[in-house]
């Protein structure tokens, strides 16, 4: 079990409402001015111009953000290169932005491999200026093939699971840092909080550093990949990316994330997910993403 004891009574809980905030509850919060400092780092970060995307742009993420500064420039382009990158290029990250066509910042989707039947090898593009229409890149022999056959058929893989180890932990030590900070982005005071906490320096440095080299992370699927959801005021939306911050009663603090469905889970405390499966198991495996205060309307 690792817990996190961020104390009701503590002096800058009490003035600023972190523990509050946290868990959706800004009532009681002022601000306070402050030297700005990265929250990974803890360097000043006053003069910092990047824009931080808590979620990668190329998973579809152009909202959920931190204002300049809280991340600094260094750790930003640190983490765009060797925590998000890696983590795109897993092999179940790129299935899923191939099929949902997902785009970088450029535009571009990247081709996946394939098989033509019986054994040609192909890549399939999809293309921007077509509206991400498809073509199949292939050998002449294969074309022959297809062509005195007259039909053809092309296979290719739907889904693969994400690998165990630095790859993902780090990543979602990350994301899950800055979900803390989103939520206190408008109470200066309170990011300043987060990056003196020692209680979460180790998630910190294992974003910055990966030096745990087994962080556990709970990985299931809750929902289909192409879900969507019927709501009052949308037609169908499917759900890219959501998150939340899980409290349980025995003080332990997990971040949520679901990528298409995809849920990921990781404790803020250390390298133990042991709570969490207790907390699925007292709440019927329920997502905490759909339990609650997030209680949904059902996919369809």
């Amino acid at each position: 079990m690792r817990t996190l004891l961020f104390s009701r009574t503590e002096a800058c809980l009490e003035r600023t409402g972190v523990w509050g905030i946290l868990l959706g509850d800004p009532r009681h919060a002022q601000q306070q001015g402050f030297a700005m400092r990265c929250l990974f780092c803890k360097s000043n970060s006053s003069t910092s111009r990047s824009l931080e995307h808590i979620i990668p742009e190329s998973l579809g993420n152009h909202t959920q953000t931190l204002p300049p500064g809280v991340v600094c420039d260094k750790c930003n382009n640190y983490f765009a290169r060797e925590v998000e990158k890696p983590f795109l290029e897993t092999e179940a990250i790129r299935l899923l932005r191939f099929h949902q066509v997902i785009p970088n910042k450029r535009g571009r989707v990247a081709p996946l491999a394939g098989v033509i039947m019986p054994g040609f090898p192909a890549r399939v593009h999809l293309h921007k200026e077509l509206q991400y229409a498809p073509s199949i890149e292939t050998s002449f022999e294969a074309l022959e093939h297809v062509l005195r056959q007259r039909s053809g058929m092309l296979i290719m893989p739907a889904e693969s699971d994400l690998p165990d180890g630095l790859v993902v932990s780090r990543f979602l030590a990350k994301v899950a840092l800055e979900a803390m900070a989103q939520r206190l982005v408008d109470y200066p005071e309170g990011i300043e909080y987060l990056a003196d906490e020692p209680q979460l320096d180790l998630m910190r440095n294992h974003a910055r550093k990966g030096e745990i080299s087994s962080w556990p992370y709970y990985s299931r699927r809750i929902y289909n990949t192409n879900a969507t959801w019927q709501m009052d005021n949308a037609t169908d939306p499917q759900v890219i990316h959501e998150s939340d911050i899980l409290l349980t009663d025995w003080n332990e603090w997990f971040f949520v994330l679901a990528i298409f469905g995809l849920e990921l889970t990781i404790n803020y405390g250390g390298p133990d997910i042991g709570g969490y499966e207790r907390w699925l198991a007292e709440h019927d495996n329920v997502s905490p993403l759909y339990w609650g205060k997030n209680a949904q309307p059902t996919s369809l």
